[in-house]
């Protein structure tokens, strides 16, 4: 939807019209896993804006349970089906932006198809996941997928009561973020009572009489559970725009350029079915996020409007908040920075979140990424009980501004001892670095 307001921005004559398979627009999915916790007490609640407020504010013709199935570039025509009505429609186009977003990944393995399986990804999956909880047909869960959004899942069902256990194919949770960092949240989901199996690849989900799940199978063990959530990642839907001849880049997700066009006349890409440019390291990659999609919407939406906006890309920002620790990173890790080319230097620091003498201090664990040849900061991650997001936030405003780390070192933080100690965590880190680099 931020590609359709902002093409309206641009030009407040158009015909804008946006076609949805779902009945829901404009819907915060990152808030889910928080619904399913019992903290959103309605899914309503993530709904920002229903479809009228957009044909009634915004002159926006949104056509919800409305599924394109074929785009016909030599026709300049949708086809599809409008599920509400029950019937075909064809809808001429002058130019197009795809985005048709991401599916959560569902393994192809026996018994996927048992009643108890659930994804998470839109309100419709929240409401299903919620009303099995409700009807009490599980004691014991399952979540695949040690990500972030494996462990808020992992999260919510310790909130609804339930048994958990988290199943992870790699060595430690969120393989995004550092190991060292990434024990100190095992540690806190093993204390919340999650039971953590890492190196363990679910192979199978057995059925009870009746289709229903009753246990996950992996490393060789069977694991009793009567709900299996799959957190395994995002796939991008490209399947409509393949077919249609739009090209695909080496991540599978749709090729774009800075404008976010896809190489076609009038046609453009954006979200969670296309790639975004690192900006560290100028290569396409496929990181699904909703502040990307936001963000490649407003350009792509812009441009097809008739406006030369070009996408800046991105560093890969993330930050949750699990079993009482903030984690949060950006930018490149040092194996990812060496893979580019870089000369990585990484170093780890501690420091208090707030005065150490002021009530409710915790630890913050900081590691920093520079280029030994530029001085360039590359990347950072941090955990802590608080605090960590926004000064994560602060070292990705330096990332994007090309700061070396001496330079970094140099910025003037609030200092207040409630809120931060006199030298904040991200100079204690980023003097540590400056050390290592030397």
């Amino acid at each position: 939807m931020s590609a359709a307001t902002q093409a309206r921005r641009v030009d407040p004559r158009l015909e804008i019209v946006v076609f949805q398979q779902g009945r829901y627009v404009a819907y915060a999915a990152c808030g889910l896993p928080f619904f399913i916790a019992g903290q959103v007490p309605r899914v309503e609640a993530l709904i920002l804006y229903p479809p009228e407020h957009f044909r009634q504010e915004r002159g926006i013709d949104v056509r919800v349970r409305h599924q394109v199935q074929r785009i016909d570039l030599r026709a300049r025509v949708l086809e599809g089906t409008d599920h509400e009505a029950g019937r075909t429609f064809r809808e001429p186009f002058d130019r197009l932006v795809i985005a048709t977003g991401g599916s959560a990944d569902r393994p192809a393995l026996p018994g996927a198809d048992l009643q108890g399986l659930f994804t998470l990804r839109t309100p419709e999956d929240g409401l299903a996941l919620n009303a099995y909880l409700e009807a009490g047909e599980a004691r014991r869960a399952a979540v695949v997928g040690g990500g972030y959004i494996g462990l808020e899942l992992a999260e919510a069902l310790r909130h609804r009561g339930l048994e958990v256990s988290l199943f992870e194919a790699l060595p430690q949770v969120l393989p995004m973020v550092d190991g060292a960092l990434a024990g100190r949240v095992a540690a806190a989901a093993r204390a919340a009572g999650v039971r953590l199996h890492f190196g363990t690849a679910v192979t199978a989900f057995e059925g009870a009489p009746g289709g229903r799940v009753r246990a996950v199978c992996g490393g060789g063990e069977r694991h009793p559970a009567e709900l299996v959530v799959l957190a395994t990642g995002t796939r991008p839907n490209v399947a409509l725009a393949a077919a249609a001849g739009v090209p695909l880049g080496h991540t599978g997700a749709i090729s774009v350029d800075r404008k976010l066009h896809t190489g076609l006349f009038g046609v453009y890409a954006a979200g969670d079915c296309a790639e975004a440019t690192h900006c560290l390291t100028g290569r396409p990659v496929y990181l699904p996020q909703g502040t990307t999609a936001n963000r490649q919407g407003h350009v792509a939406g812009g441009n097809a409007a008739g406006a030369s906006l070009c996408f800046p890309g991105i560093l890969g920002t993330l930050a949750t908040k699990v079993f009482g620790l903030e984690v949060a990173r950006t930018g490149l890790s040092e194996q990812e920075a060496r893979d580019a080319g870089f000369a990585a230097v990484a170093a780890r620091a501690q420091a208090p979140s707030r005065s150490r003498y002021f009530p409710g201090a915790g630890r913050i664990d900081v590691l920093l990424v520079g280029d030994r040849r530029s001085g360039r900061l590359l990347g950072a991650q941090m955990v802590g009980a608080e605090g960590v997001a926004k000064r994560l936030d602060v070292l990705a405003a330096a990332l994007h501004a090309g700061m070396t780390v001496e330079q970094v070192v140099a910025m003037d933080l609030t200092y207040a001892p409630p809120v931060a100690p006199a030298t904040d965590p991200v100079i204690v880190a980023a003097r540590a670095l400056l050390k290592a680099m030397r």
